[in-house]
């Protein structure tokens, strides 16, 4: 499956709740954003192959394929949009398999769509911001008194976490196995102090510009 287009500044939401769907809706599209949605997995998938939406939201629960599998789906194929897994019935082995297959965040129904709508809105606009002109990600830089800094290896993998990508995908592209990958990834996230990829690039939005990054650390910190 070939992934084609670029974003129109769509938000995609996939829910057989229609009542969810309708709620979500409204709240995004006062905010600017045009949004599709979809009752079934196979109706996303067969628009996503032509348009890239600015993110995803992505119910577990579906009749035939779960959200789970979609996701899977999308990530298996490099799919690029930040990808919201929602549900009313979670619990903590779901989410943390979301969470390794490429989603953002995990969230919880019943859920405040003020809570949602908040992150949606900086990572659409944080992700971009990431990419240089010559269309390499850059890192900004995090002031974080009292952090231990990260090492080398653990700012390649999060030049990686920033983009969206599975652990599958940041193995492939640093060459290291994806059990290596998610070790790197919970030192990361305690190091930074936050439980998600979502709280990681919230916290790398409060930056404090001008200030040498917490992570570059000493000399010998950059070498590890």
């Amino acid at each position: 499956m070939g992934w084609n287009g670029a974003s129109r500044g769509e938000i995609f939401v996939l829910d057989d709740d229609a009542a969810l769907r309708e709620t979500l809706s409204l709240a995004l599209q006062e905010e600017g954003y045009d949004v599709i949605c979809f009752a079934d997995g196979a109706a996303l998938l067969s628009l996503a192959r032509n348009r890239v939406p600015a993110c995803i939201f992505i119910e577990v629960r579906l009749p035939g394929k779960s959200g789970l599998d979609i996701l899977k789906k999308l990530r298996a194929e490099d799919y690029p949009s930040p990808i919201f897994i929602i549900s009313g019935q979670g619990d903590i082995p779901m989410a943390v398999d979301a969470i390794r297959n490429g989603a953002l965040d995990f969230i919880e129904k019943p859920h405040p769509i003020c809570e949602i709508v908040a992150p949606v809105k900086a990572v659409i606009a944080t992700l971009p911001q990431l990419r240089g002109s010559d269309g390499r990600l850059k890192i900004p830089p995090l002031h974080m008194p009292g952090r231990e800094p990260l090492t080398r290896r653990e700012r390649e993998v999060l030049a990686q976490l920033v983009v969206v990508a599975t652990n599958k995908e940041a193995a492939r592209q640093l060459g290291l196995s994806p059990r290596t990958i998610e070790g790197h990834r919970s030192n990361i996230m305690k190091k930074v102090g936050v439980r998600n990829a979502a709280e990681l690039i919230h916290r790398m939005l409060s930056e404090n510009p001008g200030s040498k990054p917490w992570w570059e650390g000493s000399a010998e910190s950059r070498g590890a």
